[in-house]
C-alpha cells in the first residue's frame, strides 16, 4: 500500500490526549482545574521552599554551628600531577624556578592571587625547583624523591626557617 498524505497517521499511543481542563462539573476537572481552593498555591509563580505553612522552617529550627573567617588565606591547589602535564607538554621549563607566575604562564593556573599550595596528587618523575607558598608533606617527600627541591616562601616558608634555627 502506498503512503498518501490523507492516509499519515501517528503510531498508536505516540501522541497523549491531554485533559481539558476548566470545561465543567462532568469533566471532573472543572472550576478550579485541580488547582484545590483559593489562595497563594492557586495562582502560577509560586516557589515556596522550605515554608511550612507558618510554622518555624526546619533551617531555622536547627543550630547554628561554625563561622567563616573572613581573614582566611585562600591558596591555588596545584597537584604534582598537573605540573608533570605541563612538563611533558613542554608549558614548564624543567631547568627553571617554578613559581606562580610560571604556571601561569604555563596555563596550570588562570591567575595568580594569594599563593599556590602543592599538593601530592599524582606522580612527579622530573627533577624540578618549586617555590610555592605552602606544600603537603606528601607533595614534599615526592618532589625530593624525584630529585628536585622545594623553596617554601609566605608563612609556611617563616615558619620552617624559624624551627630550623631553634
Amino acid at each position: 500500500m502506498t503512503t498518501k498524505l490523507n492516509n499519515i497517521r501517528d503510531n498508536p499511543g505516540a501522541h497523549y490526549k491531554y485533559k481539558r481542563i476548566g470545561r465543567g462539573i462532568g469533566s471532573g476537572k472543572g472550576k478550579t482545574s485541580g488547582r484545590g481552593g483559593k489562595g497563594q498555591t492557586a495562582r502560577s509563580g509560586v516557589a515556596l521552599n522550605g515554608f511550612e505553612g507558618g510554622q518555624t522552617p526546619l533551617h531555622r529550627r536547627m543550630p547554628k554551628r561554625g563561622f567563616n573567617n573572613i581573614f582566611r588565606t585562600e591558596y591555588h591547589v596545584v597537584n604534582l600531577g598537573d605540573l608533570q602535564k605541563a612538563v611533558d607538554a613542554g608549558r614548564l621549563n624543567a631547568g627553571a624556578t617554578v613559581d606562580g607566575a610560571a604556571l601561569v604562564e604555563a596555563r596550570v593556573l588562570r591567575r595568580l592571587r594569594l599563593g599556590v599550595r602543592l599538593l601530592g596528587k599524582g606522580e612527579l618523575t622530573t627533577a624540578l625547583t618549586i617555590a610555592v607558598a605552602g606544600a603537603s608533606k606528601t607533595a614534599v617527600e615526592a618532589v625530593e624523591k624525584a630529585g628536585g627541591k622545594l623553596v617554601l616562601t609566605g608563612d609556611a616558608g617563616k615558619k620552617a626557617a624559624e624551627s630550623a634555627e631553634e
